[in-house]
């Protein structure tokens, strides 16, 4: 019995030596599977932070790589504006089968063991035979005039389709014959295009522009918009901590990262430049001012706001000896170009813009002036010096023209009452037909600062190079080329032309002038795809400033003080409609404004992203279509549009001019750009 009550103590004591084995396996194994389980979420959450830096680095590798990728884009060509007849070929579907005729073969008679039995079947079997065919013949003629029915539906389509792709390449052929005129608004809108269509730009970066060319000095002068500094990450490497279990960012040290948006900048400068010189196929670019600035909010106002951070006047010679992808960026910038580059651009610091867009008169009808006006080229020296003085004096200053001899190399003395900004100017008057030499300008930067005056003014009938307009930049200096003389002289009542008075070339957009038989008014009818609200507007401009708060045309002021524009109601197929009296609009406007900004309180979250296949109609008083122009498409995130600008010409007819500038800030931060002031 002792033995038996022993083997039973060691059975149960090898059973449980048995079961504490499987339990501490159990326990090794879950162990054991935590583990694996925690090392592969390290191995993922590594794997997650090495990814992120990698793209952090391909980030960085991309913007400093942003000038040599853009070089090897191909150039802008005129001929990539041309469209194709790209038409289907007419498909009619089953409509181009024949329907099928039945078989007499098929229509036997059946049964009939009798004379009288057979000839009733095969009268009935007649019968059908002749049923069916009828019905196969009706259902042929309808097949027939179905299939003529979209034939011509087809060949309509087709014709129209031709038609607008003739049309849209005529327009670009006569952009082109424009362009090699040299037409200011149309060189303008050339390389806008060529900017505008660039694949050389990441995904983000902005395409706002503002451009004017100046035809005498053969100068593209030009404000473009520069990434902010938020493009260059924050972030230089992402690591993951296995201890707290989350991902930690080692942020790019600041000097590194203001190191690095310079170069951005710099690249953008050079790049902008590049493709400007390279979709210059017409050979109308001499020289390029380009001014590059952020739209971001003023760090002393706080209001949105225009801050240059670069400024370079390149000519053409200069920049094609360039080896764009071999060169450091801000070095090719600032001393092979001599153009400048903000110290601390993402501290916003400023830097003075060389020439602006708004300092270049195009006035065609200047330049040709009337037929009865004194020629400024042949008009006697002492008189013309005495016409420019006269301008001074109806400018508001005191001006006095000097003796002819031992005048130390001033023409007319010329002092500006107002204070501050006023003192004493000294201007030299040069009567050349070829570009004034930049010893000229040298030569007047010595007298400023011999006769300690606060500025200098170079006046002549010609123009001025970009090695001029070089060395004025950031001096007591203003240069005033031909054409800008003659559009100060009329606009101040004065009377002057260049030459042979011209008559001005037609616009391939000019709207036709308002006839007798068509009444005194046009009306403008907006029409667009897509079912976003949108408030048009129409401001009465003199250059880029309306005339007035009250020659701002919107759903709030329906109509100008004279009524010579006016909003009314749309017929269809327009969204919206203006009337203007072209000859009605106030003698000190030269342009008249479209713009189309999203209703905020229709759709407040919606964008211009589906603003598409728009055009202006122009229209009689009896509604009956002139003519149609083109209007750009609307692009995500912005909220408001310029359309297009009716331009006033010297013989009183007016052009009208493709916009496209849109605007993040809506409504309000357009119109602040025309001058009108938003509580």
């Amino acid at each position: 019995m002792v033995g038996a009550w022993a083997e039973i103590q060691r059975q149960q004591q090898r059973q449980a030596e048995a079961e504490a084995r499987r339990r501490r396996e159990e326990a090794r194994q879950a162990q054991a599977f935590q583990r694996l389980a925690a090392q592969g979420h390290r191995e993922r959450c590594v794997a997650e932070a090495r990814r992120r830096t990698e793209e952090l680095d391909a980030q960085v590798a991309g913007l400093q790589g942003l000038l040599t990728a853009g070089c090897r884009v191909p150039a802008f060509r005129a001929a990539s504006l041309m469209r194709v007849e790209n038409i289907p070929p007419f498909d009619p579907g089953q409509l181009a089968w024949p329907v099928r005729m039945p078989d007499p073969s098929q229509y036997q008679v059946q049964g009939g063991w009798t004379a009288s039995r057979r000839a009733q079947a095969q009268a009935e079997a007649q019968a059908r035979f002749e049923r069916d065919w009828h019905a196969a013949q009706a259902a042929e003629a309808q097949r027939q005039q179905q299939l003529a029915a979209l034939q011509w539906e087809y060949e309509q389509r087709a014709a129209a389709q031709r038609a607008e792709v003739q049309r849209h390449n005529a327009g670009v052929a006569e952009t082109i014959d424009g362009v090699r005129r040299g037409d200011p608004d149309l060189v303008v809108e050339y390389f806008s295009a060529a900017l505008h269509a660039s694949a050389a730009w990441p995904e983000g970066f902005p395409r706002q522009l503002s451009a004017a060319y100046d035809a005498a000095g053969r100068q593209l002068v030009l404000d473009w918009e520069l990434a902010p500094c938020e493009v260059v990450p924050e972030a230089k490497s992402v690591r993951y901590l296995s201890r707290e279990g989350q991902f930690k960012e080692t942020a790019r040290p600041v000097t590194q990262r203001r190191a690095l948006y310079r170069e951005v900048l710099a690249q953008s400068m050079l790049l902008v430049l590049h493709q400007l010189f390279t979709a210059d196929e017409y050979g109308v670019l001499d020289s390029v001012s380009l001014n590059g600035f952020v739209d971001t909010h003023d760090p002393a106002t706080g209001r949105q706001t225009h801050i240059f951070l670069a400024t370079v006047m390149a000519s053409r010679t200069a920049f094609t000896e360039l080896h764009l992808e071999q060169v450091d960026p801000v070095s090719c910038l600032t001393e092979a170009l001599r153009g400048q580059l903000a110290a601390r651009p993402d501290q916003l610091g400023p830097v003075r813009p060389a020439r602006r867009p708004q300092d270049v008169v195009v006035s065609r009808g200047a330049v040709g002036g009337g037929e009865h006006e004194p020629d400024l080229y042949t008009m006697d020296p002492i008189a013309f010096e005495s016409l420019v003085a006269d301008l001074f004096r109806a400018m508001g200053m005191q001006a006095v023209t000097t003796q002819r001899s031992n005048d130390g190399g001033v023409d007319v003395d010329a002092t500006d009452p107002t204070p501050i900004r006023g003192g004493k100017i000294v201007v030299q008057v040069k009567r050349y037909r070829n570009t004034v030499p930049p010893t000229a300008v040298r030569d007047l930067y010595g007298t400023v600062q011999d006769l300690g005056a606060n500025k200098g003014v170079l006046v002549t009938t010609s123009g001025f190079g970009p090695g001029s307009h070089t060395f004025a930049r950031g001096k007591p200096l203003e240069l005033i080329s031909g054409s800008e003389l003659v559009d100060l002289l009329h606009r101040h009542g004065l009377r002057g032309r260049l030459g042979e008075g011209r008559a001005a070339t037609p616009s391939p957009q000019s709207p036709p002038a308002p006839a007798a038989s068509t009444g005194d008014y046009n009306v403008l009818g907006m029409t667009w795809s897509g079912g976003v609200a949108l408030d048009v507007c129409a401001l009465v401009c003199r250059g880029n400033r309306v005339l007035s708060e009250d020659h701002f045309v919107f759903y709030n002021n329906q109509q100008t003080p004279d009524g010579s524009v006016r909003a009314v109601p749309a017929a269809g197929p327009d969204k919206a409609a203006v009337r203007v009296a072209f000859d009605a609009l106030p003698e000190a406007a030269d342009r008249l404004v479209l713009v189309a900004a999203v209703d905020p309180k229709v759709n407040p979250d919606a964008d211009l992203s589906g603003f598409t296949d728009a055009c202006i109609r122009l229209l009689d008083p009896a509604m009956t279509e002139l003519g149609r122009l083109e209007v750009s498409d609307g692009r995500a995130r912005e909220t408001a549009l310029v359309l297009g600008s009716f331009r006033r010409r010297s013989n009183g007819d007016w052009d009208f001019v493709l916009g496209g500038k849109g605007y993040t800030g809506g409504l309000e931060q357009l119109v602040q750009e025309y001058g009108i002031e938003v509580a």
